[in-house]
């Protein structure tokens, strides 16, 4: 890979399959994936047989498999819809991992250039994060840029980037009732930017487009809050927002950053927003409930690994949040739930897909 010292072999594409039919999908990213291994995690909920076309390295994971591995016992966790792909990154054994939607192609810049999105991933993710003073040059790690005056040079090392998580063109990735209220609007505005996101500010990160060090962020990255009318269009959850108010309340409490900006990916146009508003509108009035918890969230010192903040925050979701609405007692078990089974399975060997 370009501009870094990380081996084509170090990374996993994760794909969640909500589609049949990848042809399209992987033929517009073939000269982006065709270097590296994929993981297909085919939505539990598909019927018929995916078509994939040839020349790719990859591994396909079915119902089946997630039955093999997780068993069929366990209620909290759902590997349905946009949460099946956290299977692939269960599965996977490299040390980062790429995931996109299956309804985004590669995008262009202002110049027209198409963007090489798993290069620039690993770029953030393997270029410093400076979570403790902002810089108004954003990333000084980019090219063309440095610390500002008065950056302290005490902080100028930074630390590990955890988690890039990539923007997206046309399609914005709203919430139902923005889309519902702009159903015209698109997103045309790309910002040559990289930043990270300072301590003790939360994000909504999306996993339409994102990369991260699976050691590191994988274990916060898990099928947890789920809505009880949720469907297949992003606009219809939340799992991958909760996800994220996760990950990053553990990077904080470890010292370890978070940036978003670059790369972008196209957004395909799909669903309709004010179907999708009856299902999400559950979602919307949680947030407000959600954002004051995360905010107010402080890990003890024993907590020294992703695992065991995990573990933590599940322990203070049951404590605080479940009694308010049956959704957070589920989360909370997902979560405990989900690190049983990282350590079980996701820590050790390969294991293939089933023939089945």
């Amino acid at each position: 890979m370009s501009h870094t010292n990380i081996r084509d072999d170090e990374v996993d594409i994760v794909i969640g399959a909500l589609h049949v039919d990848l042809t399209s999908f992987l033929n517009e990213w073939r000269p982006l994936f065709s270097r590296f291994h994929l993981i297909i995690v085919k939505d539990p909920d598909l019927k018929e047989e995916l078509r994939i076309p040839e020349g790719f390295n990859l591994h396909v994971y079915t119902k089946s498999d997630i039955v093999r591995v997780v068993g069929s016992s366990s209620t909290a966790m759902n590997f349905s819809g946009y949460s099946c792909r956290y299977f692939g990154y269960l599965m996977s054994r490299k040390k980062y991992i790429f995931s996109v939607d299956d309804d985004c192609i590669p995008a262009k810049d202002n110049n027209g250039v198409p963007i090489d999105a798993i290069d620039q991933h690993i770029t953030n993710l393997t270029t410093p994060a400076t979570p403790f003073f902002f810089n108004t040059l954003y990333d000084p790690f980019r090219k063309g840029a440095d610390f500002v005056r008065g950056y302290p040079f005490s902080l100028r090392s930074g630390v590990t980037c955890a988690l890039s998580c990539g923007l997206w063109l046309n399609l914005a990735d709203h919430d139902a009732p923005t889309q519902a209220l702009r159903p015209g609007h698109r997103n045309a505005r790309y910002v040559d930017a990289v930043m990270t996101v300072p301590v003790r500010t939360l994000l909504p990160v999306s996993g339409v487009n994102i990369a991260f060090n699976r050691e590191l962020a994988g274990p916060a990255l898990f099928p947890g809050l789920r809505l009880a009318a949720e469907g297949k269009l992003r606009w219809e959850t939340v799992e991958d927002i909760w996800c994220g108010l996760c990950v990053k309340v553990v990077c904080d409490h470890l010292g370890i950053g978070v940036k978003t900006g670059l790369p972008y990916v196209w957004r395909n146009d799909r669903g309709d927003a004010i179907e999708s508003l009856k299902k999400e509108w559950e979602g919307v009035k949680l947030m407000e409930e959600v954002v004051p918890f995360f905010q107010s969230v402080r890990l003890s010192q024993t907590a020294v690994t992703t695992e065991d903040c995990v573990l933590e925050i599940a322990a203070l979701v049951k404590e605080q949040l479940a009694t308010t609405h049956p959704v957070f007692a589920r989360a909370a078990q997902a979560m405990a739930d989900w690190i049983k089974l990282w350590k079980a399975v996701g820590s050790g060997s390969a294991s293939s897909p089933s023939k089945g």
